[in-house]
């Protein structure tokens, strides 16, 4: 993905509503599945740590569930971070040329 890419997907998120949080838990089966589900529906997501109860930093938690769901990491701020996956079929967001 390229800057300019990146740069688009943030300006998208800013008014996106924080979907996916992770907490006490940490990072399990539920998280990954809830998170897979939200991509195959919206590609773009924004999720929260919890900071207080959470034991994985957001950067470390974002790119685990990246990985568990074959998405990219596009922005990580404070407790809150970014990801995208294109639909296999159709998808809604068309990234700019690079």
């Amino acid at each position: 993905m390229t800057s300019k890419q990146r740069a688009y997907l943030r300006s998208l998120a800013v008014n996106l509503d924080t979907i996916l949080y992770v907490g006490k838990a940490g990072l399990g089966p539920e998280v990954y599945k809830q998170a897979d589900e939200a991509l195959e529906k919206r590609e773009l997501i924004k999720g929260r740590i919890l900071p207080d109860t959470c034991p994985e930093t957001p950067r470390d938690a974002a790119e685990a569930i990246a990985g568990a769901t074959r998405s990219q990491v596009v922005q990580v701020i404070g407790t809150r971070f970014v990801l995208y996956r294109p639909r296999r079929k159709d998808p809604k967001i068309i990234l700019p040329r690079p």
